[in-house]
């Protein structure tokens, strides 16, 4: 399955290019679904900045991303960094205390803040402190009103964009009332991009979700449910290399990773995930591969006790095939993902505990017997210990592949 998304080039007056607005599409066709404006903005996120960056979409230059109220409130835009993304709020929203705080605390972290189709409604002015960008729907008004607004707004300063820009003589009118950024069909299109998707399990989204409305966090419960899901352990590292968290933390263990970023941050990955009603599909021979390279991986390095780690060898199965799951490769994933130096290792140069154990399951995978016994001479392990915990790491995986 693929996630579509369309970019819309914002131009400076010289008509270069110098940011996008993305705006999400669930199909072929270029145009906006009937769908909730929250969830096509959660999907913008989840299809693209927990997938491998917006700056795959944009080549590095700022996206423009729309947000509605809840998305908002939820504190969606912090996933995000300030200095890649202009957080656009539409006009139509419920104008609430709720939403100033919001739009306060967003600009004393740093983002950028822009009011979409602004047709200089006086009920917006208690934002406009807060506001850097005023994207000014130019079908809506005439030349005059346009001129008459932005002499009552002379004391603010903003940067005007003007959008839906339609003919040459718009363009260079608006540039005589101070525009400086322009968009619309009079430069471009809408362009349609497709980006293979990520899916993950219903079920485990609704057993999150289920954990995140208790009182109190179990985080060894919670753990248990990342630990079937492949994708999600990708999108919750992901997450936690957002720039909300500063440096980027090793990773050692998914419960490591839950306690890291704690209670009420999980919350909102949840929210997120939900939102984006990720759920479309069961997993595929990858997602079961995956998961009986990390039971298998846990279980041999149990026995290993001097390693005294299974929950990190876990990990390092279970993303041994991200590279299939994302068509990218290993070293790409590895360099967007906060995982201890130990599984960059086994997994980029092959070499170290981690790797051994890994490549025992791939043998075994394989069916190459001898290569199996080799590998496991190395390590000391008896042949009935190594196939008894392969043989047991497919049964957990097919259990929990039969539960999703």
């Amino acid at each position: 399955m693929y996630s579509y998304i369309a970019r819309q080039p914002i131009l400076n007056i010289k008509q270069e290019t110098v940011a996008y607005e993305l705006l999400f599409r669930d199909g072929k066709s270029n145009t906006f679904p009937s769908i909730n404006p929250d969830q096509a903005t959660s999907k913008i996120i989840v299809d693209n900045q927990l997938r491998l960056g917006l700056e795959e979409v944009t080549g590095n230059l700022p996206a423009y991303i729309n947000f509605h109220a809840e998305a908002l409130i939820h504190r969606f835009p912090s996933f995000l960094d300030p200095k890649k993304i202009v957080v656009e709020i539409l006009e139509d929203v419920a104008i609430t205390d709720e939403l100033l705080a919001v739009c306060k605390s967003l600009k004393q972290k740093g983002y950028t803040l822009a009011l979409d189709d602004y047709i200089f409604d006086p009920q917006w002015d208690v934002f406009l402190p807060y506001i850097d960008i005023l994207k000014v729907d130019v079908l809506e008004l005439s030349m005059l009103d346009i001129s008459r607004s932005l002499s009552r707004l002379k004391d603010y300063k903003f940067t005007l964009l003007a959008e839906k820009i339609e003919t040459k003589k718009v363009f260079e009118q608006l540039k005589l009332l101070g525009f400086t950024l322009f968009q619309g069909y009079f430069f471009a299109k809408p362009e349609m991009l497709r980006k293979k998707n990520i899916l993950s399990s219903k079920k485990h989204i609704m057993d999150l979700m289920e954990h995140a409305n208790r009182p109190e966090f179990d985080f060894d419960a919670i753990s248990e449910v990342f630990s079937k899901d492949v994708v999600l352990t990708y999108k919750l590292l992901r997450f936690i290399n957002s720039p909300g968290y500063g440096p980027s933390k090793e990773i050692c263990s998914l419960k490591h990773a839950l306690i890291y970023i704690g209670d009420l941050e999980l919350k909102k990955f949840i929210a997120l995930l939900v939102l984006a009603d990720l759920a479309e599909g069961k997993p595929d021979q990858i997602i079961r591969v995956s998961l009986i390279r990390a039971k298998f991986c846990e279980k041999i390095a149990s026995i290993k006790k001097i390693d005294q780690n299974p929950p990190t060898a876990f990990l390092t199965g279970m993303l041994s095939h991200i590279d299939g799951v994302l068509d990218q490769s290993i070293t790409e994933v590895m360099n967007i993902l906060p995982v201890h130096k130990e599984i960059k290792t086994a997994l980029i140069e092959r070499n170290n505990y981690l790797a051994i154990y890994l490549a025992l399951s791939l043998a075994l995978e394989q069916g190459k017997w001898q290569q199996a016994k080799r590998i496991a001479n190395k390590i000391k392990l008896m042949d009935e210990e190594y196939l008894n915990a392969y043989q047991e790491s497919i049964h957990w995986s097919d259990a929990m592949l039969a539960i999703t």
